[in-house]
């Protein structure tokens, strides 16, 4: 299949209602409203492939943007094509999901995120603080930079109030994957949520609430999964 006939394709799948769902969450238009299951069948069909992904991508398309952060070989992928879709994603959903996925998986991911979380642009920040939390869910203990993950926690911990909207959610999600995910460091994060404090971000028009990172971290100790790292990164 070709980037145009697996977006007629999308057409086909897409709903109001979804595509309402999807707005609500900050996506933009164009948005097909498809929903991820049906994306995920075609997900299964494609598998992988380069450049496929990076025509779908550059529909611009809501949709079609996130299948292609499904069927990406990330192994291909260069510091230009992440930064491309970093600047050209829909909204900060599909640069907060799908390309910080994409980028965590990619043999870029650290250096992207390092760079990104630098960044004065909200949505640029926010892809960085999202591909770290990536990275020490499917990253090895033996791989991350332990000593440099303990800065960022402080970093956070000096600067999140001060934050705009989706970066403060971004960096209360690397607390709960710090804490989550290396069981070294369940401790430490679990001292910074708590210094921290409520984390308060407006969720637009949408049920969505921020999580307790302290509440989160102790749940999955209770379910004895601390340290327990996902094969991948997207979903």
């Amino acid at each position: 299949m070709t980037a145009t006939e697996i977006v007629a394709q999308l057409e086909k799948l897409g709903s109001d209602s979804t595509k309402k769902v999807l707005i609500n969450h900050g996506a933009k238009d164009p948005v097909l409203g498809v929903k991820v299951a049906d994306l995920k069948k075609i997900q299964k069909q494609i598998k992988q492939d380069y450049q496929i992904a990076l025509d779908l991508f550059d529909t611009g398309i809501y949709d079609a943007q996130y299948l292609a952060g499904l069927i990406a070989d990330d192994a291909k992928m260069t510091k230009t094509n992440l930064r491309r879709w970093l600047t050209r994603a829909n909204c900060m959903p599909i640069s907060g999901s799908t390309v910080a996925w994409v980028t965590a998986e990619s043999r870029f991911g650290h250096d992207l995120a390092l760079e990104w979380i630098a960044a004065k642009k909200e949505a640029k920040a926010q892809a960085g603080w999202m591909t770290l939390c990536s990275l020490v869910s499917i990253k090895d203990d033996s791989e991350l930079d332990l000593t440099e993950i303990k800065q960022l926690l402080k970093q956070i911990e000096r600067t999140i109030h001060e934050q705009p909207n989706m970066l403060r959610y971004a960096m209360n999600n690397f607390i709960i994957s710090t804490g989550s995910y290396i069981d070294s460091l369940t401790k430490t994060a679990i001292q910074t949520a708590k210094k921290i404090g409520t984390v308060t971000v407006d969720m637009g028009q949408t049920s969505c609430s921020v999580p307790s990172a302290v509440d989160y971290i102790q749940k999955v100790e209770q379910r004895g999964t601390i340290g327990k790292k996902r094969k991948t990164a997207k979903c």
